[in-house]
């Protein structure tokens, strides 16, 4: 299982409360509330899971999507999102909010596959 994640959030009720959750399991867990602070962990840490909203104020949505499918193809990602239907193509797993944080763990896990 891998052991070290960055959370990808705008909204700090939910980086906060699943950066808990994770630490409680066990994982090494960094945060960025947008794009431009993932760049900064992804630059200062090891990552292996990569779990990130679409839609952020800052280097978010599709330039977002595009990043990681180009700079990041060593780590795991899954998107999170409230806001994409499942007609639009993202080349990632993802999970629609609200969501069990339970559920995203087994998807970290490879228990679960997501379409």
């Amino acid at each position: 299982m891998s052991r070290s994640i960055l959370i990808v959030e705008d909204e700090d009720d939910i980086r906060l409360t699943l950066r808990e959750f994770m630490s409680r399991k066990g994982y090494e867990v960094h945060v960025a509330s947008d794009g431009v602070g993932a760049i900064r962990q992804l630059l200062d840490n090891k990552v292996e899971v990569i779990i990130s909203d679409y839609r952020m104020s800052s280097l978010g949505g599709d330039y977002w999507i595009r990043f990681l499918e180009k700079y990041c193809g060593d780590q795991k990602i899954i998107i999170t999102s409230g806001f994409l239907s499942p007609e639009i193509p993202i080349p990632f797993p993802v999970i629609y909010k609200p969501f069990d944080y339970s559920e995203l763990e087994k998807v970290i896990a490879g228990e679960f596959v997501v379409d």
